[in-house]
């Protein structure tokens, strides 16, 4: 299983971030669990600058706006 953080104030980007992360993973098969952050000093600590921004085990993987959804897959898949 693979742990996904969603960082960010919980606005629509975010939310929608959360809606790909979750479909990507319904795609390929592979369990996630996600969680938001939303305290602005945790998102500060994990190295996202701008928002919305996903973790992936641990490890930042994109920060500001939108990922592509060819991404979202390539690290889910990873």
């Amino acid at each position: 299983m693979k742990n996904v953080i969603v960082y960010g104030p919980g606005c629509k980007r975010c939310e929608a971030v959360r809606e790909m992360v979750e479909a990507a993973a319904r795609k390929l098969g592979v369990e996630v669990q996600v969680s938001k952050e939303t305290d602005y000093a945790r998102i500060a600590m994990a190295g996202a600058a701008s928002t919305p921004g996903i973790a992936i085990d641990g490890r930042l993987v994109h920060a500001g706006g939108l990922p592509k959804e060819a991404d979202v897959e390539a690290w889910l898949s990873a």
